[in-house]
């Protein structure tokens, strides 16, 4: 996509009513490429099944969850009023950073606004000039832009190749070191190799950074999170960070890791400082929702045989569906314009599943993506293979 430079506009364009023509131009080439993207509103009421959110264990509304964000907008306000420095933390926020840190095995937690932001935090407030990040090529966006802003010497590294990330570690000429993955990757839902990972970094003095945000709830004992599962849990040189909005059903985010990690991140990350806390509703379904997780481990068993039956499911229907490690489950498209009218197709047959194409994809393939959740009936399984199956576009087997 290239538009023209600055200096080769005419100064006729500069006029007040042209100086953002040039966004009319990338929109022609985004859809040209097939990348237009529009909001979609939906009401409370909707019927449609959605297997396009993340609500990987069915908590969004659950009554208890529900009752209790209504409870804590009552009791707290409808906001936090400001950064959690000055007016923003509540005893309800230092309620839930205390038992998501109990939960998940770490020394200590602090919430932000959004997954996003405390993955901002995490990276740019634990590196600096003097620190070399090796970062998976197949991260998300937010710890890509993390990378971005935090001044460091970036490597990217081969997917999921702890070898690749040694031979980096080893190279540095940086006095810090710190490797940077998903736990769960959320386009195919391959889990991250966090073991050899581990090994990596406690041979060449590094940290280890893991955005468990598709792992908590869904991986380790009782949902514990991926590096439960792993054993690497409240280890002293690895920081996790997490988000609310999936396996919880709420919003925000959290840095769990050693105490003085949190305590950095208190006097020093940006997105902590100067942002408003989250509000006391999403905190209080947070905490809802991680005590009912905590009452019934079940649900994280749940989710992950129902991510297993859709994908055994849909390969036997001829499509190419990935084998889920955790409640991610991908099938390929042909392209990115035949993947986005499947997914409408679906949409109108009553079935919400996501569409991932190129920039959002880091291998160019296009896909759609189905949330396998916790809470789906042997019914809705059957009738949402169903209908992936039967739309599928020419192109899509074989």
């Amino acid at each position: 996509m290239t538009l023209p430079l600055a200096s080769e506009t005419r100064s006729a364009d500069l006029a007040p009513g042209r100086v953002f023509d040039w966004l009319d131009e990338a929109a022609g080439l985004r859809a040209e490429a097939g990348l237009t993207r529009a909001l979609r509103s939906r009401g409370a009421g909707d019927e449609v099944l959605d297997l396009a959110g993340n609500d990987y264990l069915g908590l969004t509304r659950h009554p208890v969850v529900t009752q209790a964000a209504a409870e804590a907008a009552l009791r707290w306000g409808g906001g936090s009023t400001g950064s959690r420095l000055v007016t923003g933390t509540t005893a309800l926020h230092t309620e839930l950073e205390e038992e998501l840190a109990a939960f998940c095995g770490a020394e200590a937690a602090l919430v932000f606004s959004s997954g996003y932001t405390a993955n901002l935090a995490a990276l740019t407030a634990l590196t600096d000039p003097d620190t070399l990040i090796v970062s998976d090529a197949y991260n998300h966006a937010s710890l890509i832009d993390g990378c971005r802003l935090s001044r460091a010497d970036v490597h990217r590294a081969p997917h999921s190749d702890p070898g690749a990330v040694a031979e980096a570690l080893a190279r540095r000429t940086r006095r810090r070191a710190l490797v940077v993955t998903d736990s769960v990757f959320s386009v195919d839902g391959d889990a991250a190799p966090l073991r050899g990972l581990s090994e990596a970094v406690r041979a060449h003095g590094a940290a280890l950074l893991v955005d468990d945000a598709h792992g908590l709830g869904v991986l380790g004992p009782g949902g514990r999170g991926a590096l439960a599962a792993a054993g690497l849990a409240g280890q002293p040189d690895t920081v996790a960070t997490m988000t609310l909005s999936k396996s919880l059903g709420s919003q925000g985010g959290v840095v769990l890791g050693p105490r003085r990690v949190i305590r950095h991140l208190t006097e020093t990350a940006r997105t902590f400082i100067f942002d408003t806390g989250l509000a006391p509703a999403a905190a209080g379904a947070a905490l809802a929702a991680l005590r009912l997780l905590r009452a019934e481990p079940h649900r994280a068993d749940r989710a992950r045989e129902v991510a297993r039956t859709l994908a055994a499911r849909l390969t036997a229907a001829g499509l190419h569906a990935c084998e889920p490690e955790a409640a991610v489950v991908s099938v390929r498209a042909p392209g990115p314009e035949a993947a986005v009218a499947w997914a409408a197709d679906c949409l109108r047959a009553g079935l919400a599943v996501g569409c991932f194409r190129p920039p959002s994809v880091p291998d160019g393939i296009s896909r759609l993506r189905l949330t396998a959740r916790g809470d789906l009936t042997d019914a809705q399984i059957s009738e949402a293979v169903r209908i992936v199956a039967e739309l599928a576009p020419v192109g899509a087997r074989g």
